[in-house]
């Protein structure tokens, strides 16, 4: 990252921030998809499929709101 003389970034955001950001938009991304998939396997009458996907999806919530949460403290913080 580059800086001006007087230390500020000329990036709008830090690598870190981005990161978060990232990896953030992919877990909404996937938590999507996965109520697609889970149509799938209920239209295949799968019960074993359509609970996994289930508890997938909810693992990729838990984890897009600790991502979140860290993402809030490197937009506050700039570091956890």
């Amino acid at each position: 990252m580059t800086t001006t003389g007087n230390g500020q970034s000329q990036q709008p955001i830090s690598n870190l921030e981005y990161d978060f950001v990232t990896v953030l938009h992919n877990k909404a991304e996937a938590v999507k998809a996965y109520e697609t998939y889970i149509q799938d396997a209920q239209q295949a009458n799968s019960q074993p499929c359509v609970e996994l996907f289930q508890r997938l999806r909810q693992s990729d919530i838990e984890q897009a709101q600790e991502i979140r949460q860290h993402l809030q403290q490197v937009l506050q913080h700039g570091k956890m």
